[in-house]
């Protein structure tokens, strides 16, 4: 996983609430033995609206997407997060997310920030108003600035999801930072293995 240090771009406002993880990523996407091609399958179902948002060219471009409360929500869903990631989004705002999709979202560097509901109901103002408008994210002090007035927002990360995130850091490389003392431990525990 790479390091994300900051997230800077335009944004998508998905003005929907309690987004469940089959709507990102239908079930029938799962089949797939590979890891990419989800981004194809991204609120598939919804994008048969020709009105749906991301429909619509304006917001093409977009990195951020802007959401409503409960995103993420459902069954356990990995796929969601390569859907998402695969799509061109680099983070997803919302006043709150499914345990498990924040947590998966975390562990392959989606970032994802939780806000308070009138400041998300702010930025999909100001998204609406200038679709141009760019958001910038900051992760190491946990910020989001945005309009031509350089409007901020701060939120917070948990301390081992921002870690994870500002030194890339997914599973194994979590484990690898223990490496030596993993070792000397199966040494002494095992000395045959040396």
């Amino acid at each position: 996983m790479k390091p994300v240090t900051s997230v800077t771009g335009t944004a998508v406002p998905l003005e929907r609430t309690n987004i469940d993880t089959d709507q990102i990523i239908p079930s029938d996407w799962l089949k797939r033995i590979e890891r990419t091609g989800f981004e194809a399958g991204l609120f598939s179902e919804w994008r048969q609206d020709p009105d749906f948002v991301l429909n619509d060219s304006t917001y093409s471009e977009a990195s951020i997407l802007v959401a409503g409360a409960n995103f993420g929500i459902g069954s356990s869903r990995e796929h969601a997060v390569w859907a998402l990631q695969q799509y061109g989004f680099a983070a997803v705002i919302a006043p709150s997310f499914g345990d498990i999709f924040a947590n998966n979202a975390s562990k392959n560097g989606l970032v994802t920030i939780t806000l308070e509901q009138s400041n998300c109901d702010q930025l999909v103002g100001a998204v609406k108003a200038s679709p141009q408008t760019e958001l910038n994210i900051e992760i190491a002090n946990e910020q989001l600035s945005f309009g031509q007035d350089g409007q901020v927002l701060s939120f917070s990360l948990d301390r081992d999801v921002k870690s994870r995130l500002l030194e890339g850091l997914d599973d194994i490389a979590i484990s690898l930072k223990d490496d030596q003392k993993i070792s000397d431990y199966e040494a002494k525990r095992q000395p045959w293995l040396s």
